[in-house]
């Protein structure tokens, strides 16, 4: 019988070298030479007054190490970050064997700010370096994923006061049915339970009352429109998908065309791209060139954007909700509708067919400017002209001595119970004016310039500059949602899958292979 060596696969002492662990040409290789020579970290160190005394600190560097491996690798909860630091061979090579605790991670991530923002724009002066930055066309789009807060704590002020004065009022009735059961003549038998509820409802009604304390104004938008506010995360916001409504953040990116590289990354607690537009552009100006194109899809379409772009100078293409209408390239994507969805369509149920006259069945005569309807009787002209959104014609009305006994009023009336009378206009053209000489305006010269062949060749390399980005971030790496609360964090969450994916780039192109 032949005979094998035994294997172990789990040996507990092993001679390894942990710097040949980081091969060249990786991800891991590429992010330990970032942090340790390109990058200056000096500005953590204000973070830290353990200079003459206190214990020592784990180095920024070896944190930000682990963390954007650990994304890299579609891990997010800082307890397996720990747990990988001290069982995989790769965090055990870039952490040096000095595992970190999940609290000293958790409290690292949720404590980034402004930090993440340096170290995002020194990884993005390397990227310039290698030559990875085009600046021909920045493409900008946002993705919207929920946050650790719940939706069904959302609401206005009048809202949550509703909600207290009802948690107050149920256990104010709890209270006074122990009080009643307490005078009765037998002793009653303690109810553990309902003293639970009660004590539970005056916690969450008191809750509520502080948070309203703590918050004496209401959440508005940039045009003082009134907005839900979420009492566990104030920032966030409700957001309608595809996938349904959810309580979250978007993540907005504006990407370069030739190698994709994140440019800029915000997080914003708003579902409504047009109010993004303009802070990410504007983020992006020391990277853009006279010539760089900015190109964003309709969700970030309006006037008041285009003429924001306007006054700073900066070649855009924004389409509008008709773009694809008007391309006869698309003039057959109809057939790949399906059901409208109950989430964007607000408008109201087709009414079935009315069998009403239609004008049609009135006989009108332009020359003597005369109305007689279906029953024979004749109609009175209103006034000598008749203007309707630019449309000029006659309108007329039946008289109520001949409307109200006549015996087809259910066909000419809709509601002939609350109706007198029948009206209808003949409209005989549109007036010459603004009509026919609209004024021009930044959505027009915007849309003549997205119609033209050359609009059409640029705004259609747009989706396959930035839709890889995003599928890469969310389906390679795995970001279904920001695990913390409050925009600052949630925007350095966000920059820091961003910077996995710029480091990715790196490495792909060969940066210290």
């Amino acid at each position: 019988m032949a005979r094998y060596k035994n294997i172990d696969t789990q040996p507990r002492l092993l001679a390894v070298d942990l710097s040949r662990q980081l091969l060249p040409g990786t991800f891991e290789h590429a992010l330990n030479h970032l942090l340790d020579h390109a990058i200056d970290l000096s500005h953590f160190d204000a973070r830290f007054q353990n200079d003459g005394t206190g214990a020592p600190a784990y180095p920024p560097a070896l944190l930000l190490k682990v963390v954007l491996f650990a994304y890299s690798q579609g891990i997010v909860s800082s307890r397996q970050i720990e747990r990988a630091c001290q069982e995989h061979v790769t965090f055990i090579a870039l952490c040096g064997d000095r595992a970190p605790h999940f609290t000293t991670i958790a409290k690292f991530v949720s404590s980034l700010g402004e930090d993440i923002a340096r170290v995002f724009a020194a990884v993005l002066a390397v990227c310039d370096e290698q030559g990875l930055i085009g600046r021909e066309m920045f493409a900008i789009d946002g993705v919207k994923l929920p946050s650790n807060a719940s939706k069904h704590r959302s609401g206005t002020r009048a809202d949550f006061e509703r909600q207290a004065a009802k948690l107050e009022a149920a256990a104010t009735t709890m209270l006074q049915r122990h009080r009643v059961a307490d005078t009765a003549p037998t002793e009653p038998d303690p109810d553990t339970k309902a003293t639970r509820r009660v004590e539970r409802l005056e916690h969450d009604a008191a809750q509520i009352r502080s948070w309203l304390a703590n918050n004496p104004t209401e959440r508005r938008g940039p045009k003082g429109t009134l907005r839900k506010s979420n009492r566990t995360d104030h920032d966030s916001a409700k957001m309608a998908t595809s996938k349904g409504v959810l309580q979250g953040y978007t993540g907005v990116a504006a990407v370069d065309s030739p190698h994709q590289i994140i440019v800029e990354a915000q997080a914003h607690g708003t579902g409504a791209e047009q109010e993004l537009l303009v802070p990410v552009v504007t983020a992006t100006h020391a990277l853009r060139t006279a010539d760089t194109l900015i190109t964003a899809d309709a969700g970030y379409h309006s006037e008041a954007n285009l003429k924001a772009l306007a006054a700073m100078r900066v070649a855009a293409l924004i389409a509008d909700n008709e773009m694809r209408r008007r391309d006869e390239r698309f003039a057959t994507q109809d057939r790949y509708t399906t059901l409208p969805n109950p989430l964007h369509n607000k408008s109201a149920a087709p009414s079935p067919s009315s069998p009403c006259f239609t004008p049609n069945d009135f006989v009108y005569d332009a020359d003597a400017r005369t109305c007689t309807c279906p029953a024979g009787k004749s109609l009175y002209r209103k006034g000598r002209a008749n203007m309707t959104k630019d449309y000029v014609g006659e309108h007329f009305r039946g008289a109520k001595r001949d409307c109200v006994p006549c015996a087809l009023r259910a066909q000419c009336l809709r509601t002939p119970d609350t109706t007198a009378v029948r009206d209808v206009a003949f409209f005989r053209g549109r007036v010459e004016s603004a009509a026919r000489h609209p004024r021009e305006t930044h959505t027009m010269r915007m849309k003549m310039r997205i119609d033209s062949a050359i609009g059409r060749e640029q705004y259609g390399r747009r989706f396959a500059t930035v839709e890889p980005v995003f599928a890469n971030l969310r389906h390679n790496k795995r970001l279904d949602r920001f695990t913390l609360r409050g925009r600052t964090k949630v925007d350095g969450q966000w920059k820091l899958f961003c910077l996995v994916h710029n480091i990715e780039k790196l490495a792909n192109a060969g940066y210290a292979a």
